[in-house]
Parts: C-alpha cells; structure tokens; sequence
C-alpha cells in the first residue's frame, strides 16, 4: 500500500500493516503539527549542565577539583567527579495504559490506536538533540520498561511494541492505574515531562466527589514533573444508542449485562453517570496539578493537540521557554 501526498488523517489506520500504520501517523504529525508547535527545549542554566547524573573516577589533569564528589570519594576511598547533564535536553517518561479497557473502540479508531497517535505525537513534537524518551507500558498482567533513549528508531519501536502489545484479560486483573504510576516517578529519576495516556476508568469512585485511586501517585509524580495526562474515550462510553437489548461486556473481569437500550430513563440515568465520571477525573487531573488533554476516538485527534497547546500557551503568557509538548503541560 502507498502513502499518498495528500492530508494525512487517521481514518483506515486499523487496516493498514504496522510498518504503515507508524509511517502514516509521523507524516500526521511531521506535516499537520511541525511548524504550528514545534520549539526548542531551553536549559535553565547556562553551560555544560547542571542535572546530576553519577559519579565516575577523578581524571587528573581533565577534571576539576570543584566537581569532586567527595560523598563518593570517601566511601570508595577513590577520588570520584560529579556528572552532569545539561538541562537542556529533555527527558520524557510516557505511561501508557494497554489493559484490556483500551481495546474497546466503536469510531474509526479503538482506544489504544488513538493512545499510539498521542505518544506518536509526543514523540515526534519533542525529537531533538540530546532529547530522549521512555515508557512504561501497562498491560493486561505486567508493566513493561523501556528507558529512554534518542533517536527517530527508538520512538518507532516504542510505538512498534504499543501496537503488538497483547489484548483481552489472561489471568489476573492487570496491574492498577495507581501502580504504574508509582512506579513510574521511581524511574524517572530526572526532571522532565511525565505523560500518563490512559482511558483514568481504573480506581475511579462511585460517586463524582470520592477521590480515584491513581490521584495521589499522580500529585507525588507532578511535584517533580511537569504532568500531561492524555485521557483517551470513546462516545459509547458517554452515552448509550438505542439499539434494543445489547450485551455489555467488562473487558477487564468478563463480567456480562444485559441492557434494554431501548428505555429512555435508563440511556438519561447513563449519560449522566458517565458525565460525572468524567468530571470526577477532570477534578482529580486539576488537584494533581496535571495538564489534560482530551481526545476521543470520533474526533481529530490532530486538531485536538493543536488546540490544546494553544490554550495552555495562552494560558502562560506566550512564553517561549519549553519544548511543544512540554510547553503545553
């Protein structure tokens, strides 16, 4: 199949091959988003660095004696010099939710398709010198680590690796929300940009005011990182169509349901669950202080990012520091 010259959107991704589905999404960003939000990461301080990064063996006559780290030294009993990297360059640790609940989509696109286009986005928008980028990937039974590195291949195999991941529920349930978020504010040792994409349905409460599970691992995570949490939804999960007796299926437990779509107190009772779903994790994204990008599966996802940054942009007084999606977080 050939990729034409002409717009490049989202629609039909499903059917094309990996390899194809990666070139069309880095054409979906490179021509519709590069030039609106692309910008340079800027360091805080000038100079070599300043992000601790280790300790190695003291080079005489190469090294200067104010970077000894002499906590080091004296523990090895062998003269060590700090290292640093510069802060310029960006670290970016993305976790990316694949649980069984991602799989559901009834647009052009599933939910973990869309989560591929947003780390796609991510990905391509803050490539740049020195910069690099990580994930954690949740899946069905276990968290899967990948560290960052630089480079346009490490960024396609990370999106290779989100789009063969395993589906459906084997086993246990997966790993929570909560966890994969801890776990991911363990390994991001560095200050940078922290991405959560997930569908936030895990450890959310009953009612609109009862906090999730995942907001505190979320606040622990924003005090060392400037946060974006890309939600990812679908409309079906917003509100039902009347489409008589449908067969509901928890994607996650295989618990089964039957609905009579066809009462309308019952598709009004739904909708007004689901808006206050979402609205307790709008709230929860607020309190720990994370930017929320929305984006659903029958939508422009593209369009959707570009307004996103704009807003937050605005929102700062237009200032130039910061790469495009770390400016918009």
């Amino acid at each position: 199949m050939t990729v034409g010259t002409d717009d490049i959107g989202y629609a039909g991704l499903p059917e094309l091959a990996p390899e194809h589905r990666l070139r069309r999404l880095e054409l979906a960003v490179t021509r519709r988003l590069d030039g609106l939000l692309h910008g340079q990461h800027i360091g805080l301080l000038p100079g070599a660095g300043s992000e601790p990064a280790g300790s190695r063996e003291y080079r005489p006559g190469e090294d200067e004696v104010r970077r000894m780290d002499w906590a080091v030294t004296a523990r090895t009993a062998v003269p060590h010099v700090r290292e640093v990297d510069a802060d310029r360059e960006l670290s970016t640790w993305a976790l990316v939710d694949s649980t069984p609940s991602m799989d559901f989509g009834t647009a052009e696109v599933e939910k973990r398709e869309l989560a591929v286009a947003a780390l796609a986005a991510i990905g391509f928008l803050t490539a740049g010198v020195g910069n690099r980028i990580g994930v954690h990937l949740l899946g069905a039974q276990t968290v899967r680590r990948f560290p960052p590195r630089a480079g346009r291949d490490h960024l396609l195999g990370l999106l290779r690796t989100v789009l063969s991941a395993p589906r459906g529920a084997d086993g246990g349930p997966p790993p929570s929300l909560a966890a994969g978020i801890d776990g991911l504010n363990r390994a991001a040792s560095r200050h940078g940009l922290a991405v959560v994409v997930s569908d936030f349905l895990d450890g959310v409460g009953e009612t609109e005011d009862a906090e999730p599970e995942w907001e505190k691992p979320l606040r622990r995570l924003g005090a060392r990182h400037q946060v974006l949490a890309v939600e990812i939804t679908d409309p079906r999960e917003l509100e039902l169509p009347d489409v008589g007796l449908i067969t509901l299926v928890d994607p996650e437990t295989g618990l089964r349901r039957e609905v009579a779509t066809g009462d309308a107190r019952l598709r009004e009772r739904f909708a007004a669950a689901a808006a206050g779903q979402r609205r307790s994790v709008a709230g929860a994204l607020r309190r720990a202080g994370a930017a929320h990008l929305a984006l659903r599966t029958d939508r422009d996802w593209v369009a959707d990012i570009v307004r996103h940054v704009h807003v937050q942009r605005r929102l700062a007084g237009a200032a130039p520091a910061g790469t495009a999606c770390g400016g918009a977080t």
